[in-house]
């Protein structure tokens, strides 16, 4: 998993008017760095995954996530959002933004990136650390290694 996530697959300034705007800015983070071949395929697996059960979690994280035949390689986009977005979390929006994209043969992978994650995101200072990186590059470091 080492190049799950880089500097150029971030948004520290996540910005978006419901949860599939704000997706498809990160879509679009995978899509330009060859990840996602067809943004508008992943987004529509994203959606179906999401019109399951809502993907935020407690503590302002959403955390969307989807198998999809349009992605070429295990891949994690973040953004943070200042003002919030609702992804279905019953305590408000959420800040910290996370997109898992696994390729549709990938078995479990992004459940195990999920799983990493959520064990790591019910630290208070590891939240705190995303919220405060001060570039793309600190906060690709800091979740990386999270993830190992």
């Amino acid at each position: 998993m080492s190049d799950l996530i880089t500097a150029d697959l971030i948004d520290l300034d996540l910005h978006g008017a419901d949860r599939h705007e704000a997706t498809a800015r990160l879509a679009g983070l995978l899509a330009a760095a060859g990840r996602v071949t067809d943004a508008d395929g992943f987004l529509a697996d994203v959606r179906a995954r999401e019109e399951q059960m809502p993907t935020g979690i407690e503590g302002g994280i959403g955390i969307p996530h989807a198998r999809s035949a349009h992605v070429t390689a295990p891949s994690l986009a973040f953004g943070r959002a200042p003002e919030g977005i609702d992804f279905g979390s019953e305590d408000g929006p959420a800040d910290l933004v996370f997109l898992i994209a696994a390729p549709e043969g990938g078995g479990s992978e992004h459940m195990t990136i999920l799983a990493k994650l959520a064990r790591k995101l019910i630290h208070q200072d590891f939240k705190t650390a995303l919220r405060e990186a001060p570039e793309a590059e600190a906060a690709a470091a800091l979740i990386q290694q999270s993830l190992t």
